[in-house]
């Protein structure tokens, strides 16, 4: 199409892509709240990957984005589906990129310094009402980073499919 080889047009991408992509921001407004999630991604790189449990080779990318705007802000470099999210955090540049932005995170991110749902005490039955309902509330927020990864990978089928 346009009498341009696939070789040469990747080679016009793989240049010029980086040079439109939005420059990564090095703080955040006041007030900016952003939620963070992995997602594993599959890869035929075999040398960051790890297998899974079901023969795949994946990899785990840390993705923020904006809580307000839903847009992605950063995503972390891929590390091993292996690493759990605590560790891709840290692993990923994920961590660093965000700078002391406040970050909404999910259970699988206790200890790292990022607001996490309420759990309940040692020999606690039930959490109380207002953490329940806390909880409830982030639920909703943390749905849109979900939505974002659904987008994301939407959009990565299609582009497999087209081209």
């Amino acid at each position: 199409m346009f009498g341009v080889s696939k070789s040469a047009a990747d080679r016009i991408v793989d240049h010029t892509g980086p040079l439109l992509a939005l420059h990564q921001q090095k703080r955040f407004r006041q007030g900016t709240v952003l939620i963070v999630d992995g997602t594993l991604v599959p890869t035929r790189d075999h040398s960051m990957a790890e297998q899974s449990k079901d023969f795949r080779y994946l990899t785990n990318h840390q993705v923020v984005i904006d809580a307000d705007s839903r847009l992605v802000v950063s995503v972390g470099r891929p590390v091993p589906s292996n690493r759990n999210d605590c560790k891709a955090w840290e692993l990923s540049g994920a961590k660093s990129s965000v700078g002391k932005t406040t970050v909404i995170a999910g259970g699988g991110y206790r200890g790292t310094g990022l607001i996490n749902p309420h759990r309940r005490e040692p020999g606690q039955t039930e959490l109380p009402v207002w953490k329940e309902a806390h909880n409830t509330s982030r639920r909703k927020v943390r749905a849109r980073v979900e939505h974002t990864f659904a987008r994301m990978k939407e959009s990565g089928r299609s582009a497999r499919v087209s081209g």
